[in-house]
């Protein structure tokens, strides 16, 4: 018997990152050992507050029912202290923050309730997968938009507004921006908020960087006018090293957030009561806490810096974020090439800037989610590779 898939999903390949960890996965079956360089998963550990305070709920009798699908009002609550605290914006906690179970969650999420067959979004390239596939799942239609290193890695609005935008109901965008690790320079944000309330379009900011690396934490909300225009997610993966408790979060107008609600509350149910007050505590934690966080960062980017100079790779030393965008060596055909001929002969994976566009085809990304011992191993073994 053949059953044929939805067309929604005829157009959305499996992740890149799925399939190159089975390809990964059977060269260390086979002894490789190989240096995974390419993913963006924290392997620190949260706060050993957060743990205990998983522990401590977890250890209950009565924290283990469903939980209501807006989370728990303690979490609501220290989403919109967070977001006073370090980004000077005002949330109301019970009508304008959602919490979700991560925020790539929330990307497909927003698609859903927003988006169908007709409608079209506007995706960054080179930028996060996600967004095309969330985009073409929903029934609507991809637009990029490019992003070049000439321009910062930010959108040429005027170009932008010379197409034909009276289909385009939404707009992905992503600062401090990954893959390429560029924040928004000033003015930028309010540009970009007028742009939207021009062509009547509704601004997703996907914020779950701007603490790594970066001494100016921004919100888009921050800006005047945004509530308007603006829905913001955020996480704590990368902020607090909780990737895989799955706690991210949405926030912005009151009627846009309670139509997300409507169709989150049909696809999934609350977070584990114990992971929420985790959550509420890594909420909590003091400046110190990024900046201890940071010190490890910088001294690992300055080991691929020198694992970026070691294959002949240029990049900007200014970008923020996990990871660290370099454009390739001479001689390559693409970012794959590089890639590929570093995993073969080296046994170390570097992520190839083509899986986040065709802008992306001239570089590589290299995480930061490894000790510096693992980077200084890396290293050795591409100078024996040469």
């Amino acid at each position: 018997m053949e059953i044929s898939v939805a067309r929604r999903l005829q157009h959305t390949e499996e992740y890149y990152f799925s399939k190159k960890l089975r390809e990964i996965d059977t060269m260390n079956k086979a002894g490789a050992n190989v240096i995974n360089l390419g993913i963006g998963s924290p392997d620190l550990p949260p706060h050993p507050s957060v743990v205990a305070a998983l522990n401590e709920n977890a250890a209950l009798p009565n924290t283990h029912a469903y939980q209501g699908y807006k989370g728990i009002p303690a979490l609501r609550q220290a989403i919109a202290n967070w977001y006073k605290k370090y980004y000077d914006v005002q949330l109301d906690a019970e009508t304008e923050v959602l919490p979700l179970i991560g925020s790539k969650e929330g990307i497909m999420h927003i698609c859903m309730t927003f988006l169908q067959e007709g409608d079209e979004a506007l995706i960054p390239d080179p930028g996060y997968p996600t967004y095309r596939s969330a985009v073409q799942l929903s029934g609507a239609t991809p637009v990029t938009y490019n992003l070049e290193a000439a321009h910062n890695w930010q959108p040429d609005l005027e170009a932008l507004a010379k197409q034909d935008l009276s289909k385009v109901k939404l707009m992905w965008v992503n600062y401090p921006h990954m893959p390429t690790g560029a924040q928004a320079t000033p003015g930028f944000f309010e540009k970009l908020i007028a742009f939207a309330r021009q062509h009547n379009i509704l601004l997703c900011h996907d914020n779950p960087y701007s603490f790594i690396l970066n001494d100016n934490p921004q919100s888009l909300l921050a800006v005047p006018g945004a509530r308007d225009v603006v829905l913001e997610l955020n996480s704590l993966s990368k902020s607090s090293n909780m990737a895989g408790w799955r706690v991210g979060m949405l926030a912005g107008n009151a009627k846009w957030i309670s139509e997300v609600l409507r169709f989150k509350s049909n696809m999934d149910s609350g977070m584990f009561q114990p992971v929420q007050m985790a959550a509420v505590k890594a909420l909590e934690l003091d400046k110190d806490w990024y900046e201890g966080l940071n010190k490890i960062y910088a001294g690992r980017r300055n080991k691929v810096f020198e694992l970026l100079d070691l294959i002949g790779a240029t990049y900007d030393t200014n970008q923020v974020g996990m990871f660290v965008w370099a454009k390739m060596p001479a001689g390559y055909a693409d970012g794959y090439a590089v890639s590929d001929e570093i995993l073969q002969k080296a046994r170390v994976f570097i992520t190839p800037g083509g899986i986040f566009g065709a802008n992306g085809n001239g570089y590589i990304r290299v995480s930061l989610c490894k000790d510096e011992k693992v980077f200084e191993e890396a290293i050795e073994r591409i100078k024996q590779s040469k």
